[in-house]
């Protein structure tokens, strides 16, 4: 437990670069672009409060989108961070977008961020989110012995990844465990049930989406090219909803440009 209330993983040095994972994720979401981003930038891979090994603040969880922004932004000055870069997947990739319209950040990139689906298709996201955190209170020797099985591992992940067997056994049954124990999940879905993100960011963003993501589709990437005209907008081609894993040098190469990194 770090002394600014959340428990984060920094590595490299430079400008820093601020991680922040979906819901029911932790930092190690991140794992298989750490290394990479850090040959260029001081990174810091956040557990967002209550996910991960990060308490529920005493004064409560925030209630919404503007509190969830208001956090991050807490937690930037008790780091020292100034306009740092931030990158953010899924609901981390919508708080990364709202920071870049509050002009709290550098840069922003998203892989596919919450925002930018309708009722219906956030009621799909959750409904698919909670059933697998239910099949993640199975026991740890059955999720272990399901992991380790290529074909139910696809089975069991496919809905997040596109490429399941890409995927360290370890790193599924940390996933899992994250998942089960992400105290925050049920509040966080519930504050982001009407949300739609309707910002308009002036400095560098770039939104990436999967085009094989099942949780938030590859259509809403239409509507986040009406909502954001002035930002870069890429296809992940054959990535699922969590890109770090389905092709973690894309996924690194995409923020790297979006930082300035890459062409530096």
């Amino acid at each position: 437990m770090s002394q600014v209330g959340v428990v984060f993983e920094r590595r490299g040095a430079g400008t820093p670069l601020v991680l922040l994972h979906g819901i029911g994720h932790h930092w190690a979401a991140w794992s298989p672009v750490l290394d990479r981003l850090a040959e260029a930038h001081d990174v810091i891979a956040v557990d967002l409060p209550g996910f991960g090994r990060s308490p529920v603040p005493a004064a409560g969880l925030p209630a919404d989108m503007p509190g969830l922004v208001a956090a991050v932004v807490e937690l930037f000055a008790a780091l020292g961070l100034d306009r740092p870069h931030v990158a953010g997947n899924s609901l981390g990739g919508a708080i990364a977008l709202e920071l870049a319209a509050a002009g709290a950040v550098s840069s922003a990139t998203a892989l596919s961020p919450a925002g930018f689906c309708t009722p219906r298709e956030l009621r799909w996201a959750l409904t698919v989110l909670t059933l697998h955190r239910n099949a993640a209170r199975l026991p740890e020797p059955v999720l272990r012995s399901l992991f380790g099985n290529p074909a139910l591992r696809t089975l069991a992940l496919g809905m997040i990844l596109a490429r399941p067997n890409r995927m360290a056994l370890a790193e599924a049954l940390a996933d899992a465990r994250a998942l089960r124990e992400a105290r925050a999940f049920r509040a966080v879905a519930r504050a982001g049930r009407g949300y739609a993100f309707a910002g308009a960011p002036t400095v560098p963003v770039t939104v990436a989406w999967g085009t094989r993501d099942r949780i938030l589709p590859y259509r809403q990437a239409a509507l986040a090219r009406t909502r954001l005209p002035a930002a870069r907008h890429l296809d992940l081609t054959g990535c699922g909803h969590v890109p770090m894993h389905d092709d973690p040098e894309l996924v690194a190469s995409v923020i790297l440009d979006t930082t300035g990194a890459r062409a530096a």
